[in-house]
């Protein structure tokens, strides 16, 4: 499956049949559905719709797949797997950044730089991870004087069901599928119903490298009453893995409480960027520009909230307009296209009904809350233009719902204690981004940020070793590192007396 990388719309594509993976085998159903361009609606492929059987069949394959050793594999066999694997979506790189771009509507420049790139780099990550971990070891002496020594071993969960979302449709996906597959479990994983591509393509590679069948299993499809809640009630499941909207991490939850599951869930956020009036004032404006609207403001990490120390809030205000104004919203193929469309013609009908009742709120636009228009193909995508309030309150929807959009609304603040309570009276706990010069500001603000992830005069950049995970409704558990290596094996300590 290929895709083109050049021309200014979706049109050119010949519509492809995207199918299933399962058990070594691209399979077709008997439905399917299409997948439409973000960028002027045209289609780009038809996608095979994953009913209960096919769910079955790849959650029995995985099983099979378990039970016939690749959970017996060792760490180094399992890491040479990954490796070649990335190898695989490096050779295909640009055939990945089409269909990711075909997708999603994002600039060229940004597939190839962050979402491929960072599918490669996930794997190679925890094929490293994997080879190099090491297990606890303690030395102990029990209360009759004997000598013990107790160790963790690490063993499979089983079967893992993966569902990822549409906003970073290759670099989630890897995410998950990388650490799963490091620590010996089989996968089924089901991709966003909006962004299938990519998905598709990265079964190709295991297709093409010969990984063992049906150790990773791909199934396309819808969530309720379809793909997605099939794999989540199916009792041949393991564990679940789930980025996505809070609403339907809690639907997950009570569908895999009676089986009590592992689960692991990234969810929704309402993040805040705070703006101190010591901070690098060109600085704080170009990192709140890029954390609110990067990739069409369709990141769970994006600043929707952004507090600014009060005798610079008007500068800020003014400075961040006309940044905003200056990003050229277009086509992907574009040279100079900085900001592509929403998703899909559904999720900006959301964004619109916020940029609605922000008015009715009695915000005042700044600049944006509209759509633009084109003159061609482009009219007929999602697109939305950057969107900057002020004057709400901090009770208002608009500044306590996501609305996962080009948007932010710009509120000042007079204290330091003040605008770590503003921050903190969330629903949401997932990010937040403090722009200051003094250092020890910055460390002593972070520290009583009630979010899973804090950024110091930065933001959207870490280790990949490093835990990541939200708070309250943003999510459970964390993922990266040792801690997607704790997540997806079992821990049992072994116990041994030896005098």
């Amino acid at each position: 499956m290929t895709f083109e990388t050049t021309g200014t719309s979706a049109a050119r594509r010949e519509p492809r049949l995207l199918r299933h993976y399962i058990d070594g085998e691209f399979v077709a159903g008997a439905a399917a559905f299409d997948d439409l361009s973000p960028v002027d609606g045209s289609l780009i492929a038809r996608v095979c719709e994953a009913d209960a059987a096919a769910v079955d069949r790849a959650v029995l394959a995985a099983r099979a797949a378990q039970r016939a050793g690749w959970g017996t594999t060792t760490p180094a066999q399992r890491a040479d797997w990954l490796h070649r694997i990335a190898d695989g979506i490096q050779a295909r790189f640009e055939d990945f950044v089409a269909a990711e771009v075909a997708d999603t509507g994002r600039p060229l420049v940004q597939a190839r730089t962050l979402d491929i790139a960072r599918g490669i780099a996930n794997f190679r990550t925890f094929a490293d991870l994997v080879r190099t971990a090491h297990s606890e070891f303690f030395e102990t002496h029990a209360a009759d004087g004997s000598e013990l020594i107790n160790y963790v071993t690490r063993k499979p969960l089983g079967v893992v069901g993966i569902i990822s979302p549409w906003n970073l449709p290759m670099l989630l996906f890897t995410w998950k599928v990388a650490p799963a597959l490091a620590m010996g479990n089989c996968v089924v994983a089901k991709p966003s119903e909006e962004t299938p591509a990519t998905a598709t393509l990265l079964a190709e590679v295991m297709h093409e490298i010969g990984l063992p069948r049906g150790v990773f299993n791909l199934i396309h499809g819808h969530g309720p009453n379809a793909a997605g809640e099939f794999l989540t009630r199916h009792q041949g499941i393991d564990a679940i893995t789930f980025t996505g909207e809070s609403r339907t991490g809690s639907a997950i939850m009570k569908a895999v409480a009676d089986g009590v599951k592992d689960i692991s869930f990234e969810l929704g956020g309402k993040n805040a960027a705070v703006v101190f009036a010591d901070a690098d004032f060109d600085a704080a404006v170009e990192g709140v520009l890029k954390s609110s609207f990067t990739n069409a403001g369709q990141v769970c990490l994006c600043s929707e909230r952004v507090y600014v120390e009060r005798p610079i809030f008007e500068r800020f205000v003014a400075a961040l307009k006309d940044k905003a104004e200056a990003i050229k919203v277009g086509s992907p193929y574009e040279e100079g296209t900085t900001m592509g469309p929403l998703i899909s013609q559904g999720h900006r009908e959301k964004v619109l009904s916020y940029f609605r009742l922000a008015v009715e709120e009695g915000a005042t636009v700044v600049t944006g809350g509209k759509v633009p228009t084109f003159g061609d193909a482009r009219d007929q995508g999602a697109f939305v233009s950057p969107t900057i309030w002020t004057g709400l309150p901090d009770t208002a929807r608009c500044v306590t719902e996501e609305v996962f959009g080009p948007v932010c609304h710009i509120a000042p603040f007079d204290s330091e204690d003040e605008v770590i309570g503003r921050v903190n009276d969330s629903a949401y706990g997932l990010a937040a981004s403090i722009w200051t010069t003094r250092l020890e500001r910055g460390h002593r603000v972070a520290r009583q940020i009630e979010t899973g992830i804090v950024w110091v005069n930065a933001w959207f950049v870490r280790d990949l070793r490093t835990p990541f995970g939200g708070t309250k409704l943003s999510g459970l558990g964390r993922e990266g590192g040792r801690h997607s290596l704790d997540f997806y094996s079992e821990l049992t300590n072994v116990c041994v007396r030896i005098a």
